[in-house]
Protein backbone atom coordinates (compact mmCIF):
# COMPACT_ATOMS: atom_id res chain seq x y z
CA UNK A 1 0.00 0.00 0.00
CA UNK A 2 1.59 3.33 -0.98
CA UNK A 3 0.85 6.55 0.39
CA UNK A 4 -2.36 8.42 -1.06
CA UNK A 5 -1.40 11.44 -3.56
CA UNK A 6 -3.60 13.88 -5.32
CA UNK A 7 -5.47 11.20 -7.71
CA UNK A 8 -6.03 9.42 -4.17
CA UNK A 9 -7.81 12.04 -2.91
CA UNK A 10 -10.08 12.46 -5.78
CA UNK A 11 -10.57 8.21 -5.90
CA UNK A 12 -11.86 8.96 -2.10
CA UNK A 13 -13.93 11.11 -3.11
CA UNK A 14 -15.58 9.20 -5.50
CA UNK A 15 -15.48 6.52 -3.50
CA UNK A 16 -17.52 8.22 -0.41
CA UNK A 17 -19.94 9.57 -2.75
CA UNK A 18 -20.77 5.70 -4.21
CA UNK A 19 -20.97 4.66 -0.04
CA UNK A 20 -23.29 6.90 0.84
CA UNK A 21 -25.42 6.52 -1.98
CA UNK A 22 -25.11 2.40 -1.53
CA UNK A 23 -27.61 0.75 0.50
CA UNK A 24 -26.98 -0.17 3.91
CA UNK A 25 -29.27 -2.01 6.63
CA UNK A 26 -30.26 0.56 9.47
CA UNK A 27 -32.17 0.01 12.43
CA UNK A 28 -36.17 0.04 11.40
CA UNK A 29 -37.74 2.54 12.93
CA UNK A 30 -36.79 5.41 15.51
CA UNK A 31 -32.86 5.04 15.99
CA UNK A 32 -33.64 7.08 19.05
CA UNK A 33 -35.90 4.60 20.87
CA UNK A 34 -34.36 2.54 23.58
CA UNK A 35 -35.58 -0.93 24.53
CA UNK A 36 -34.78 -2.46 27.84
CA UNK A 37 -33.62 -5.89 27.61
CA UNK A 38 -33.03 -8.47 31.29
CA UNK A 39 -29.57 -10.38 31.90
CA UNK A 40 -30.49 -13.89 31.48
CA UNK A 41 -27.03 -15.24 31.13
CA UNK A 42 -23.42 -14.20 32.00
CA UNK A 43 -20.57 -16.41 31.15
CA UNK A 44 -17.18 -15.48 31.29
CA UNK A 45 -14.67 -15.71 28.02
CA UNK A 46 -11.40 -14.73 28.96
CA UNK A 47 -9.47 -12.44 31.44
CA UNK A 48 -11.22 -9.56 31.26
CA UNK A 49 -14.14 -10.35 28.56
CA UNK A 50 -17.91 -11.79 29.26
CA UNK A 51 -20.72 -12.69 26.89
CA UNK A 52 -23.89 -11.30 27.80
CA UNK A 53 -27.38 -12.82 26.79
CA UNK A 54 -30.66 -10.34 27.12
CA UNK A 55 -34.07 -10.98 26.55
CA UNK A 56 -36.20 -8.22 25.22
CA UNK A 57 -39.08 -7.25 27.89
CA UNK A 58 -40.95 -6.15 25.10
CA UNK A 59 -40.99 -9.61 22.97
CA UNK A 60 -43.00 -7.60 19.94
CA UNK A 61 -39.98 -5.55 19.18
CA UNK A 62 -38.30 -8.59 18.11
CA UNK A 63 -38.28 -7.85 13.61
CA UNK A 64 -37.72 -4.53 14.65
CA UNK A 65 -34.05 -5.10 16.55
CA UNK A 66 -33.20 -8.63 14.82
CA UNK A 67 -29.50 -7.44 14.02
CA UNK A 68 -27.07 -8.66 10.31
CA UNK A 69 -24.12 -9.80 11.21
CA UNK A 70 -21.08 -7.27 11.78
CA UNK A 71 -24.31 -4.87 13.17
CA UNK A 72 -23.89 -3.21 16.40
CA UNK A 73 -26.31 -2.29 19.34
CA UNK A 74 -25.47 1.37 21.63
CA UNK A 75 -25.74 -0.51 25.03
CA UNK A 76 -26.89 2.00 27.69
CA UNK A 77 -26.28 1.91 31.57
CA UNK A 78 -28.43 5.07 33.08
CA UNK A 79 -26.46 7.45 34.87
CA UNK A 80 -23.62 6.19 32.93
CA UNK A 81 -24.21 6.42 29.09
CA UNK A 82 -23.95 4.19 26.26
CA UNK A 83 -20.96 2.10 24.88
CA UNK A 84 -21.37 0.54 20.88
CA UNK A 85 -20.94 -3.34 21.16
CA UNK A 86 -21.26 -5.66 18.19
CA UNK A 87 -23.81 -8.32 18.07
CA UNK A 88 -21.56 -11.48 18.66
CA UNK A 89 -24.56 -14.39 18.36
CA UNK A 90 -27.66 -14.08 16.20
CA UNK A 91 -28.12 -18.08 16.39
CA UNK A 92 -30.38 -17.96 19.49
CA UNK A 93 -34.28 -17.16 19.91
CA UNK A 94 -35.67 -14.10 18.23
CA UNK A 95 -36.42 -12.52 21.73
CA UNK A 96 -32.65 -12.64 22.85
CA UNK A 97 -29.44 -11.04 21.95
CA UNK A 98 -26.01 -11.60 22.78
CA UNK A 99 -22.53 -9.85 23.01
CA UNK A 100 -19.39 -10.37 23.84
CA UNK A 101 -17.79 -7.45 26.27
CA UNK A 102 -14.43 -6.24 27.12
CA UNK A 103 -13.93 -4.24 30.60
CA UNK A 104 -12.38 -1.11 29.60
CA UNK A 105 -14.30 2.08 31.07
CA UNK A 106 -17.31 3.33 33.30
CA UNK A 107 -19.94 1.82 31.04
CA UNK A 108 -18.49 -1.62 30.62
CA UNK A 109 -17.18 -1.65 33.97
CA UNK A 110 -20.70 -1.02 35.32
CA UNK A 111 -22.27 -3.54 32.82
CA UNK A 112 -19.12 -6.34 34.71
CA UNK A 113 -21.42 -5.36 37.85
CA UNK A 114 -24.43 -6.53 36.60
CA UNK A 115 -26.33 -9.86 37.30
CA UNK A 116 -28.92 -11.98 35.82
CA UNK A 117 -32.05 -10.49 36.33
CA UNK A 118 -31.04 -6.97 35.92
CA UNK A 119 -31.68 -4.67 33.16
CA UNK A 120 -30.06 -2.15 30.64
CA UNK A 121 -31.05 -0.20 27.83
CA UNK A 122 -30.06 -1.45 23.91
CA UNK A 123 -30.60 1.00 20.72
CA UNK A 124 -30.19 -0.48 17.51
CA UNK A 125 -29.12 -2.49 15.10
CA UNK A 126 -26.98 -0.30 13.44
CA UNK A 127 -23.95 -0.23 10.98
CA UNK A 128 -23.24 -2.14 7.69
CA UNK A 129 -23.05 -6.14 8.03
CA UNK A 130 -20.53 -8.34 6.77
CA UNK A 131 -21.36 -9.18 2.72
CA UNK A 132 -22.84 -12.51 2.91
CA UNK A 133 -24.63 -12.38 -0.85
CA UNK A 134 -20.58 -11.79 -2.07
CA UNK A 135 -19.22 -14.86 -0.38
CA UNK A 136 -22.07 -17.14 -2.52
CA UNK A 137 -19.41 -19.15 -4.60
CA UNK A 138 -16.41 -18.44 -3.18
CA UNK A 139 -13.83 -19.39 -1.32
CA UNK A 140 -13.54 -17.46 2.05
CA UNK A 141 -10.59 -16.56 4.91
CA UNK A 142 -11.90 -14.70 7.79
CA UNK A 143 -8.56 -13.38 10.14
CA UNK A 144 -9.21 -12.18 13.25
CA UNK A 145 -7.30 -11.16 16.37
CA UNK A 146 -8.01 -10.83 19.84
CA UNK A 147 -11.94 -9.49 20.68
CA UNK A 148 -12.03 -9.02 16.74
CA UNK A 149 -13.45 -12.63 16.82
CA UNK A 150 -16.81 -11.35 18.48
CA UNK A 151 -18.05 -9.43 15.44
CA UNK A 152 -17.29 -12.21 13.31
CA UNK A 153 -19.23 -14.75 15.34
CA UNK A 154 -22.63 -14.68 13.79
CA UNK A 155 -20.87 -14.73 10.54
CA UNK A 156 -18.99 -17.64 11.44
CA UNK A 157 -22.67 -19.18 12.47
CA UNK A 158 -24.24 -17.52 8.99
CA UNK A 159 -21.59 -18.98 6.89
CA UNK A 160 -22.43 -22.68 8.59
CA UNK A 161 -26.10 -22.56 8.48
CA UNK A 162 -25.64 -21.98 4.35
CA UNK A 163 -22.78 -24.00 3.82
CA UNK A 164 -23.45 -25.16 0.80
CA UNK A 165 -23.13 -21.57 -0.49
CA UNK A 166 -19.74 -21.55 -0.47
CA UNK A 167 -16.50 -22.78 -1.50
CA UNK A 168 -13.62 -23.48 1.61
CA UNK A 169 -13.73 -21.75 4.70
CA UNK A 170 -10.82 -20.73 6.82
CA UNK A 171 -10.95 -18.92 10.17
CA UNK A 172 -7.60 -17.67 11.60
CA UNK A 173 -7.64 -16.96 14.88
CA UNK A 174 -4.84 -14.83 17.11
CA UNK A 175 -4.68 -14.08 20.46
CA UNK A 176 -1.97 -12.64 23.29
CA UNK A 177 -1.89 -16.17 25.06
CA UNK A 178 -3.87 -18.93 24.94
CA UNK A 179 -6.27 -18.04 27.70
CA UNK A 180 -7.32 -14.90 25.58
CA UNK A 181 -8.61 -17.46 22.59
CA UNK A 182 -12.40 -16.71 22.76
CA UNK A 183 -15.18 -19.48 22.28
CA UNK A 184 -12.36 -22.03 22.54
CA UNK A 185 -15.20 -24.80 23.25
CA UNK A 186 -17.04 -23.64 19.87
CA UNK A 187 -13.81 -24.52 17.92
CA UNK A 188 -14.22 -28.61 17.24
CA UNK A 189 -18.15 -27.67 16.45
CA UNK A 190 -17.00 -25.25 13.98
CA UNK A 191 -14.49 -27.60 12.21
CA UNK A 192 -16.75 -30.51 12.21
CA UNK A 193 -19.46 -28.07 10.14
CA UNK A 194 -17.15 -27.11 7.74
CA UNK A 195 -15.19 -24.02 8.51
CA UNK A 196 -11.32 -24.76 9.38
CA UNK A 197 -9.84 -23.32 12.28
CA UNK A 198 -6.33 -21.97 12.79
CA UNK A 199 -5.21 -20.51 15.93
CA UNK A 200 -2.26 -18.86 17.11
CA UNK A 201 -0.50 -16.85 20.24
CA UNK A 202 1.81 -14.29 20.69
CA UNK A 203 3.19 -16.12 24.24
CA UNK A 204 3.01 -19.65 24.57
CA UNK A 205 1.85 -21.40 27.98
CA UNK A 206 3.35 -24.70 29.16
CA UNK A 207 0.62 -26.65 28.12
CA UNK A 208 0.06 -25.01 24.52
CA UNK A 209 1.32 -27.25 21.86
CA UNK A 210 -0.37 -25.15 18.84
CA UNK A 211 1.29 -22.22 16.43
CA UNK A 212 3.21 -19.22 18.10
CA UNK A 213 3.13 -16.15 16.13
CA UNK A 214 1.27 -13.32 15.30
CA UNK A 215 -1.78 -14.20 13.28
CA UNK A 216 -0.38 -12.72 9.54
CA UNK A 217 1.61 -15.99 10.17
CA UNK A 218 -1.05 -17.96 9.50
CA UNK A 219 -2.60 -16.62 6.47
CA UNK A 220 1.16 -16.95 4.76
CA UNK A 221 1.64 -20.58 5.24
CA UNK A 222 -2.60 -21.10 3.99
CA UNK A 223 -2.85 -23.06 0.72
CA UNK A 224 -5.30 -20.74 -1.21
CA UNK A 225 -6.75 -22.71 -4.28
CA UNK A 226 -7.76 -19.52 -6.02
CA UNK A 227 -6.39 -16.17 -4.92
CA UNK A 228 -8.27 -14.26 -7.40
CA UNK A 229 -11.97 -15.72 -6.41
CA UNK A 230 -10.79 -15.98 -2.59
CA UNK A 231 -12.79 -12.90 -0.55
CA UNK A 232 -10.90 -12.28 2.65
CA UNK A 233 -12.84 -10.30 5.65
CA UNK A 234 -11.05 -9.18 8.85
CA UNK A 235 -11.43 -7.75 12.40
CA UNK A 236 -9.17 -6.74 15.34
CA UNK A 237 -6.73 -4.15 16.30
CA UNK A 238 -6.02 -2.06 13.11
CA UNK A 239 -2.23 -2.95 12.54
CA UNK A 240 -3.33 -6.26 12.34
CA UNK A 241 -5.56 -5.64 9.76
CA UNK A 242 -3.21 -3.80 7.86
CA UNK A 243 -1.01 -6.34 7.80
CA UNK A 244 -3.10 -8.79 7.18
CA UNK A 245 -4.15 -7.06 3.89
CA UNK A 246 -0.65 -6.34 2.70
CA UNK A 247 -0.64 -10.47 2.77
CA UNK A 248 -3.57 -10.66 1.35
CA UNK A 249 -2.68 -8.44 -1.96
CA UNK A 250 0.68 -10.21 -2.18
CA UNK A 251 -1.05 -13.22 -2.03
CA UNK A 252 -3.18 -12.45 -5.10
CA UNK A 253 -6.31 -11.37 -3.18
CA UNK A 254 -7.96 -8.25 -5.08
CA UNK A 255 -8.35 -4.78 -3.54
CA UNK A 256 -12.56 -5.60 -3.99
CA UNK A 257 -12.76 -8.55 -2.02
CA UNK A 258 -11.40 -7.82 1.04
CA UNK A 259 -13.50 -6.22 3.95
CA UNK A 260 -12.49 -5.12 7.10
CA UNK A 261 -14.62 -3.89 10.19
CA UNK A 262 -13.10 -0.54 11.35
CA UNK A 263 -13.82 0.87 15.35
CA UNK A 264 -13.92 4.38 16.49
CA UNK A 265 -15.84 6.21 19.36
CA UNK A 266 -19.21 6.00 18.19
CA UNK A 267 -21.41 7.99 20.16
CA UNK A 268 -24.83 8.74 18.30
CA UNK A 269 -24.81 5.59 16.19
CA UNK A 270 -26.29 8.09 13.43
CA UNK A 271 -23.74 9.77 11.70
CA UNK A 272 -24.57 13.44 13.75
CA UNK A 273 -22.15 13.78 16.36
CA UNK A 274 -19.05 13.29 14.23
CA UNK A 275 -16.78 11.24 16.61
CA UNK A 276 -16.20 8.09 14.29
CA UNK A 277 -15.55 9.57 11.25
CA UNK A 278 -13.14 8.08 9.29
CA UNK A 279 -11.97 11.02 6.35
CA UNK A 280 -15.15 11.22 4.32
CA UNK A 281 -16.96 8.04 6.33
CA UNK A 282 -18.93 7.89 9.23
CA UNK A 283 -18.39 4.78 10.88
CA UNK A 284 -21.47 4.14 12.37
CA UNK A 285 -23.76 4.63 9.09
CA UNK A 286 -21.32 3.69 6.16
CA UNK A 287 -19.36 1.08 8.42
CA UNK A 288 -18.12 -0.64 10.76
CA UNK A 289 -17.80 -2.99 7.79
CA UNK A 290 -16.21 -1.22 4.43
CA UNK A 291 -14.66 -2.83 1.59
CA UNK A 292 -10.80 -2.09 1.55
CA UNK A 293 -10.78 -0.41 -1.88
CA UNK A 294 -12.49 2.07 0.04
CA UNK A 295 -10.32 2.81 2.66
CA UNK A 296 -7.13 2.06 1.14
CA UNK A 297 -5.64 5.70 0.93
CA UNK A 298 -7.54 6.73 4.64
CA UNK A 299 -6.00 3.26 6.35
CA UNK A 300 -2.18 5.08 5.15
CA UNK A 301 -2.90 8.16 7.14
CA UNK A 302 -1.29 8.05 10.53
CA UNK A 303 -3.83 8.49 13.40
CA UNK A 304 -6.15 9.38 11.18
Amino acid sequence: MSEPGSDDVSAIKQQAKAVTQAPVPENRGNPWQVDAAVVTEIRDETPGVATFQFAWVDKNVTSRVAAQPGQFNMLYMPGLGEVAISVSDSQIRADQVVHTIREVGNVTGAMFRLAVGDTIGVRGPFGSAWPLDHCVGHDVVLVCGGIGLAPMRTLVNELIRCRDQYGELNLLIGARTPLDLLYQSEYPQWNSRGINVHTTVDRATATWSGNIGVVILLLERLKLRDPAQTLLMTCGPEVMMKYTIQTAISRGLTYDHIWLSLERNMNCAVGTCGHCQFGPHFLCKDGPVLRFDQVQALMEVTDL
